[in-house]
């Protein structure tokens, strides 16, 4: 049997990962055990100060395995607080943050992977504890009609995993999730954009209409609210806005119903579709395709 001591935390994580990826199964974590454990005694946590390092970190890894993440994660924090210097510390720190996320208790495995990031920083596990931090805001994103505070948490940690860590395994993973996020918020926009608009509040909706264009021109609702530009500037009589608003969509999706929908909103009140090089809705797009956008 392989003792955990000479298992590096590189490899320990990376099978617990795997774990992970796969719903975490009680057989794989299991798994785990027979690789990584050293003995299979078991202590109470009452006895904990006299109690090696090694052992309170075997029985709470059992703890795992037992699908008891709570006091998994409380055993791994044990281990820290009575052997801050040993090499167990920052084995057990990583884990805790693991353990916490798969008890749903977000806020704690944030702390603790942000904690393991603050000691190690360019440790083989930095990633994954930053991939922590940023599924553990993802987990408790809402529908776009409530409060998107975690929303924008996720967003910012997920960016920072991909910008931090573009090799690593779970820079993918996030950009997907990023993706995913984007798109989230752009919805709130338009959401909101269209009830401004039902009700004639026309600046307020295009300024909502704006944020999409601007912020997340790469998500799905980019073309929508071009459309809704139009309609807004025509309803406010501002043409050139309008009509550059639909050379935009026109020439960036040409196929789009949505283009279809503008252009005869133009054609109804003679106007075609021409862009004002001075707008800013043709200065955004200009940035966006010549790769300078901030």
């Amino acid at each position: 049997m392989i003792d955990q001591n000479a298992l590096p935390l590189s490899q320990f994580s990376s099978a617990l990962r795997a774990a992970f990826k796969g719903s975490l199964c009680v057989a794989a974590v299991s798994g785990l055990l027979l690789v990584a454990a050293c003995s299979s005694g078991g202590s109470s946590t009452e006895a904990a100060q006299e109690t090696p390092a090694n052992e309170i970190f075997q029985e709470a890894t059992q703890a795992l395995a037992d699908d008891q993440p709570v006091k998994a994660a409380q055993l791994f924090d044990e281990v820290e607080r009575l052997y801050p210097t040993s090499q167990w510390a920052k084995r057990a720190i990583i884990m805790s943050a693991f353990s916490s996320y798969e008890a749903g208790r977000y806020d704690e495995s944030v702390l603790s992977a942000r904690r393991f990031l603050d000691f190690y920083p360019s440790d083989d596990d930095a990633p994954y504890a930053q991939y922590l931090i940023a599924m553990s805001h993802y987990e408790r994103i809402v529908d776009v009609g409530r409060d998107q505070a975690r929303t924008r948490d996720a967003m910012q940690a997920l960016r920072e995993l991909v910008n931090r860590y573009p090799d690593s395994e779970y820079a993918r993973e996030a950009q997907l999730k990023l993706d995913l996020t984007m798109d989230h918020l752009a919805g709130k926009e338009m959401e909101v954009g269209r009830w401004y608009l039902k009700n004639h509040k026309y600046i307020a909706a295009i300024n909502r209409f704006r944020t999409v264009v601007e912020r997340y021109q790469t998500t799905r609702h980019v073309e929508e609210a071009l459309h809704r530009l139009v309609e807004a500037y025509l309803s406010l009589g501002v043409n050139n806005e309008a009509q550059t608003a639909a050379a935009v969509l026109g020439h960036n999706f040409p196929g789009s119903e949505w283009y279809q929908d503008s252009y005869l909103l133009l054609t109804g009140k003679d106007l075609r579709p021409a862009e004002d090089k001075e707008s800013w809705i043709s200065r955004t797009w200009r940035r966006l395709t010549t790769n300078s956008w901030l």
